[in-house]
């Protein structure tokens, strides 16, 4: 290539960073994963170290961010908020360790310490304090100049207002993170395509009120301007922020060494999927303040800290085929089926598209080049597809207005609060004639929650519908076992065994035989609202006699919708003959009275591994007799973790931390007054 070829390309790489940037920065949307982002980046710096004549005010080694947007005042950031160097490997943090020492003059025994804090996927906000007081609080934007969202950042708890420790600076940016942790996200995932986007978004809405509805999370790590500041190190800094009322990371690290950094980012690798928020990387700084001072800068990022990313936790793919997956509920989810690809270390192959409103705004179409993300334990998806890439003869995607298993009609609900139509489209087909709703049915039916058969898995329903052993949930009891025996992968032992373990859930609780149902808006609370007021399978079954739904007006925390979608059920013939069939074949136990004054009244408890001679819902079900509650998570209004074997190593740490007390089985079983 001659120079103008040469610097042809350049500018290109340039506008394409410019271009991502706005869309990142500006628009909350990312085209692209992280690590092609990080790669055309290299190599525009490679080509600028290269080739000397190659300059550009737009280019990454003089620009951070992008400029700040026209709907909040612009504000200069005091000290500027730069950019961070990456660090992709081993080799890479070897030749950042090497400039170091180079430019201290240090020799290869002088040993360099670091503050190693996990890079959170958020939004930088910088917070300007005077004399205790949170005033003002600004985005990143360019680096120079940063938009003011005070107003939002005070919507957000974990920033303090005000601070009155004595050691406190008396004027100071105090620098973080905004994040929404992964559980929260899950909450309003179809409003946002990741949990970055979604923090993005609601900081940049004019209305506070509608910021503070969503929940946002402030991590705190640094500093840009000061005033008064006393403390020596990045170490001791972070400890003053949680003297201050900040909170930060809990896997920050006081590292010596590569191959300490090395062994702690791979520890983290594999760990970050149990963490409550995204991680991308690890920070490296020096952790001696008069060290970074003689440090400096080079260009836009400092010689004294670096990024060292983890694997890419998004990819592009291509769109082989666009399917229709069915639920139980009748629910039409579309999946995309890519390109094997591998996201994060795994090889993804399928990624939700969430439902017909995201494929109509993302205008998502089969053979399109599309970003697909995979974090933590959210289900991969597809946040983008690249329109430049997309082919001339590329059709737009038609969703089914008939279900593709059955061919009725389908809906979206209309909600009766809000007036809108449900984002999810649904087969309105009752009973068990839609074939992809039937086999979704049994196989709820079998669940653990429900009636938990041993050897009888999702795998075996599709199996056992195929071949017309299995078409209703009664045809479970009624099975042809000399017809099992001759089956492949079959034998007279294996049939042996799934026949004992269906025989021993022929005696079942009236709750989780109304779980068992999977009738709509009926999941395991409800249905053990309705078993404890009905109390009998008799009052169940006659819940078909319209006039006897009334007797599911009086139950608290059993609404219009719940009620309603009990009443298709039993309008539905195949469903009575369902309930019917089973009520003969089974022996559904009475739902059991609750004691109001038992020795657990008032403490609310959650349990964690394995129990001993005990199921987890066995557990459960004597909490409830007993008068106490059951929690979903660890927060401070749980009174009790029970520990079995191999414990949530989360959940313990966690429970610790907020001073909850966690019982072993055995403590927990004196507490009920009963032997184990």
């Amino acid at each position: 290539m001659n120079d103008n070829e040469i610097y042809k390309k350049y500018l290109n790489k340039v506008k394409l960073i410019q271009k991502y940037n706005e869309l990142y920065y500006n628009k909350n949307l990312s085209n692209i994963s992280d690590f092609e982002f990080d790669e055309i980046k290299k190599e525009v710096l490679d080509l600028e170290k290269k080739y000397n004549f190659l300059k550009s005010k737009k280019s990454p080694s003089n620009s951070v961010g992008f400029k700040p947007s026209k709907n909040f005042e612009k504000v200069s950031h005091r000290v500027p908020m730069l950019s961070l160097s990456n660090a992709f490997n081993e080799e890479d943090l070897i030749n950042f360790e090497k400039k170091i020492f180079n430019f201290l003059s240090y020799n290869k025994t002088d040993n360099i310490e670091y503050s190693a804090e996990p890079k959170i996927d958020g939004i930088s906000a910088s917070l300007i304090y005077k004399k205790g007081k949170f005033i003002k609080g600004l985005s990143r934007g360019d680096g120079k100049e940063g938009e003011d969202i005070t107003e939002n950042l005070k919507t957000i708890n974990d920033i303090p207002k005000l601070i009155i420790a004595k050691n406190f600076p008396t004027e100071i940016d105090i620098r973080g993170e905004v994040f929404i942790q992964n559980n929260d996200f899950k909450k309003i995932s179809e409003k946002f395509a990741n949990p970055r986007n979604a923090a993005s978004g609601s900081l940049r809405q004019k209305d506070s009120a509608i910021t503070s509805k969503i929940p946002l999370k402030f991590i705190a790590y640094n500093y840009g301007y000061s005033n008064g500041i006393k403390i020596n190190t990045q170490v001791e800094f972070l400890d003053n922020l949680k003297l201050w009322g900040f909170k930060i990371n809990p896997f920050n690290k006081k590292i010596k060494g590569v191959k300490n950094l090395i062994f702690n980012h791979e520890y983290l690798e594999k760990k970050r999927k149990e963490i409550e928020f995204d991680i991308d990387g690890i920070v490296y700084k020096v952790n001696n303040f008069e060290l970074q001072k003689r440090l400096g800068f080079a260009a836009n990022a400092p010689r004294w800290a670096i990024a060292h990313k983890f694997l890419a936790n998004n990819s592009t793919s291509e769109i082989l085929n666009i399917e229709i997956q069915i639920g139980r509920t009748g629910a039409l989810t579309p999946v995309a089926k890519i390109k094997p690809v591998k996201i994060g270390g795994v090889i993804v192959s399928n990624a939700t598209l969430h439902n017909e409103d995201e494929i109509n705004r993302k205008d998502i179409r089969v053979g399109d080049i599309a970003t697909v993300e995979r974090a933590g334990d959210v289900i991969p998806h597809v946040i983008s597809v690249d329109l430049n890439k997309r082919k001339k003869d590329s059709k737009k995607f038609i969703f089914p207005k008939n279900c593709p298993s059955c061919n009725s009609k389908t809906i979206k609900d209309l909600n009766e609060i809000t007036k809108k139509q449900d984002a999810v489209r649904r087969c309105i087909s009752e009973g068990y004639v839609c074939e992809k709703i039937a086999i979704e049915k049994i196989k709820h039916f079998v669940s653990k929650e429900a009636f938990n058969i041993d050897g009888f898995g999702k795998k075996i329903v599709e199996n056992f519908w195929q071949i017309n052993l299995v078409k209703l949930p009664q045809d479970i009891f009624k099975l042809d076992y000399e017809k099992i025996k001759r089956l492949d992968g079959w034998g007279e032992l294996s049939a042996s065994n799934l026949k004992y373990s269906i025989d021993n859930k022929r005696k079942i609780g009236l709750e989780k035989f109304i779980y068992s149902l999977g009738i709509r808006h009926i999941g395991q609370e409800n249905a053990k609202l309705i078993a404890r007021h009905l109390k009998s399978s008799d009052n169940f079954l006659k819940l078909n006699i319209n006039k006897n739904m009334n007797d599911l007006v009086d139950i608290d925390g059993i609404g219009e919708t719940q009620i309603k979608s009990i009443k298709n059920f039993f309008l539905n013939k195949t469903n009575l003959k369902v309930v019917n069939e089973l009520h003969k074949i089974l022996s559904i136990k009475n739902a059991k009275e609750m004691k109001i004054d038992g020795p657990l009244k008032n403490k609310t408890f959650m349990l964690t591994g394995k129990l001993s001679n005990m199921s987890r819902s066995e557990a459960k079900s004597l909490i409830e007799q007993n008068s106490g509650s059951i929690a979903s998570n660890v927060s401070k209004k749980l009174d009790y973790l029970i520990i079995g074997e191999k414990p949530t190593k989360k959940k313990v740490n966690t429970a610790k931390e907020l001073n909850i007390k966690v019982l072993e089985q055995a403590d927990w079983i004196k507490m009920l007054n009963k032997t184990s």
